[in-house]
């Protein structure tokens, strides 16, 4: 090759270099295109192309609004026990067989804990655990606002009996004959009996008060939120939260 085309070629490759340079540096989004372009050329990652965290988004807790109820006159609905027992399987925690899992649930927060609200208190009890499901718990809040709102002041009632493991319910069985035999929705963690006998700290017979809690309940009934039975030998509502 003759001296006088190498030094044109040399020529033309110097001055394509600076205007290369050139426009990279005074266009910073050219500057961008072209590493973006030898970067997949050459099959690397650029430290820009992290992706990013995934934005986790919780949906809104529902707020509850206390409904205006009027006063039920009628008969609280008797639901069946094989409702209760189906809601237990499919909203609860599964069958409870003892203490060891009981506490396993309450560790990983399947179970949580109930003690006093608005508008409802829990009994010291001796045949069952103060535990619940979140959402069982949150029913039973629910409840328990309703209830005030309807007695008014700072009425609650009274909590008689929570979660049973299978073991509980086997020797409550032999002590109680009433108690139901086999499983019971009790030991799912998503039932809790309701006495009719103690509102507001008083073991005793009051009609107003309630009717005023078969209002809530019926309510609650009829909404789809839970199933109830009135069991007249033990003085309460059971409830199961579906």
């Amino acid at each position: 090759m003759k001296k006088t085309t190498l030094f044109f070629v040399f020529s033309f490759l110097i001055l394509f270099s600076l205007g290369t340079l050139a426009m990279v540096t005074y266009r910073p989004t050219l500057k961008k295109q072209l590493s973006e372009t030898y970067t997949s050329l050459l099959g690397l990652t650029s430290e820009n192309d992290v992706p990013e965290e995934p934005v986790v988004t919780r949906e809104p807790e529902e707020i509850f609004v206390v409904p205006e109820l009027e006063p039920f006159k009628g008969r609280l609905s008797k639901d069946a026990y094989d409702d209760h027992l189906s809601a237990g399987e499919i909203g609860g925690v599964g069958l409870i067989q003892d203490e060891k899992l009981l506490f396993r649930y309450l560790e990983n927060e399947s179970l949580v804990e109930v003690k006093t609200g608005e508008g409802y208190r829990v009994d010291k009890l001796t045949h069952s655990h103060p535990y619940l499901t979140p959402k069982a718990k949150k029913v039973l809040e629910e409840l328990g606002k309703t209830f005030q709102a309807q007695a008014g002041g700072d009425s609650f009632f009274t909590v008689t009996s929570g979660t049973r493991t299978l073991d509980q319910q086997r020797k409550l069985k032999r002590r109680n004959k009433n108690a139901t035999s086999g499983n019971s929705s009790h030991s799912y963690g998503v039932s809790f009996d309701i006495s009719y006998i103690r509102f507001n700290g008083k073991k005793a017979f009051n009609y107003k008060a309630q009717k005023q809690l078969e209002t809530v309940l019926n309510y609650f009934q009829e909404t789809n939120k839970i199933y109830v039975i009135k069991e007249r030998k033990q003085n309460c509502y059971h409830v199961t939260v579906r």
